[in-house]
């Protein structure tokens, strides 16, 4: 949240430094301290526990403003009690001046990004990002916090740093993707020594892990349902779909090494009749390697908010995920997400597809075109009453799956590991004054 009163210094000052702080979404003719609210958030406001919340700084490899996955969905439930603050790796241009870029987003998230030149040295960014930092901390009186990691590369600048607790949510084997920074590991090495819990997505990625801390545990991918479940109702089609014929089978998300982009083209290859809408932003691989068949869509990024409308015209959603490195301990969110819709999904055989999903009946398994077609043309072929049985299994799985529930059982964890350490410390004062 962002309290109306001493959210911001009024007489902060940075002169010293070479860079400044710019609330680009506070009215400038208001000091930042004056920031108004949202009504939900003055509610909050009133209750006393809420003032005494934790402020929670998160660093991440993520920008708050791409594709919405877990960070944002829990996070966001975070900021209904406490402020939350999301900082972003630097944006590195030709800029002469540097400047923090705060804004608050409209869940009460801030985001918060440096702005540097891109000629600087690494040692140089490092230590520009661990002094702004530290201004932002002044300046929004950040004293009792929690510091939740996405990235293990935001250590090196937040060491010296002392929050009442460390979190690590490890979304995914980081280490394994294409072009990662040689010194992650060891970093990594580094947070996971320093972190009072970890978090992971799966259960394989908990036993890779686990080895290396004693207090570590698996929150699978979940799921808004009320979001998604909107598709189920929606009939006007967005005018950069409403062309594609049918049978569509539809596929949103970003377009990286973790997608099998020739199984997309064999797929296209194999049923020109059929139509694949792919939505999403193409990142980290180049555009030319994409298939162009004709009778394949990329209809771009598209927000959050407007997936449903999206999905609601597909026939089937479909996850063509390459079986790789970067997609071993990966927990397909998307899976659930088409489900909540009502429509059919099939996937390549990475674990948590085939465990639950697969295992359940609720997603098919493909490894290959010709089992991809074949699964999509059992689907077209099935009946109403087949379709409403699957619908029901869907929603008997799904309820009692949300974003909510796992941030609360998350945070009933952080407050177990601040206690215990409070309780540690009390005993190591009592021992050193007898």
């Amino acid at each position: 949240m962002s309290p109306p009163q001493n959210s911001v210094k009024n007489n902060y000052s940075n002169k010293s430094r070479a860079w400044e702080i710019r609330f680009t979404s506070i009215d400038p003719a208001k000091s930042p301290s004056q920031f108004a609210p949202s009504a939900a958030m003055r509610a909050n406001l009133s209750k006393a526990a809420a003032l005494d919340a934790l402020d929670i700084v998160c660093l991440s490899h993520l920008r708050w403003n791409s594709v919405y996955q877990r960070p944002q969905h829990l996070l966001s439930h975070c900021a209904k009690n406490r402020r939350v603050f999301f900082v972003e790796e630097p944006i590195l241009s030709a800029v002469t001046d540097w400047w923090l870029d705060v804004s608050i987003h409209a869940s009460g998230v801030w985001v918060i990004v440096p702005h540097l030149n891109d000629e600087i040295s690494e040692q140089t960014a490092q230590t520009a990002q661990q002094a702004m930092l530290d201004d932002l901390f002044q300046a929004a009186e950040i004293r009792q916090y929690v510091l939740w990691y996405y990235t293990p590369m935001a250590v090196s600048f937040t060491n010296h740093l002392k929050p009442l607790a460390v979190v690590y949510d490890c979304m995914n084997e980081l280490s394994a993707f294409h072009g990662q920074h040689p010194d992650f590991k060891a970093n990594e090495t580094q947070l996971l020594k320093r972190a009072s819990i970890v978090f992971t997505g799966t259960h394989s990625l908990c036993e890779a892990k686990q080895h290396q801390h004693a207090n570590i545990h698996v929150f699978p991918s979940s799921i808004e349902k009320e979001h998604f479940a909107t598709a189920r109702n929606i009939s006007e089609e967005p005018a950069d779909q409403q062309d594609i014929p049918h049978p569509r089978l539809g596929f949103f998300g970003a377009i990286d090494e973790g997608t099998d982009i020739e199984l997309l083209g064999g797929i296209a290859e194999a049923k020109p009749n059929w139509h694949l809408a792919i939505v999403g932003s193409v990142v980290k691989i180049d555009r030319a390697t994409l298939p162009t068949n004709p009778n394949i869509h990329y209809l771009g990024y598209k927000s959050y908010q407007e997936l449903p409308a999206y999905i609601a015209g597909w026939d089937l959603g479909i996850l063509p995920l390459a079986i790789n490195e970067s997609t071993k301990f990966f927990s397909p969110t998307k899976a659930l997400e088409y489900l909540a819709a009502g429509k059919p999904v099939i996937s390549t055989s990475i674990g948590t597809a085939v465990q639950p999903y697969g295992e359940k009946g609720l997603v098919r398994i493909a490894s290959n075109v010709a089992e991809f077609v074949a699964a999509a043309e059992e689907i077209m072929s099935e009946s109403s009453d087949d379709r409403t049985k699957w619908l029901s299994e869907v929603d008997v799985f799904l309820a009692e799956t949300s974003w909510e529930n796992t941030w609360g059982e998350m945070l009933e964890l952080i407050e177990s590991a601040i206690a215990e350490k409070k309780q540690a410390s009390e005993g190591m004062m009592k021992v050193f004054r007898e």
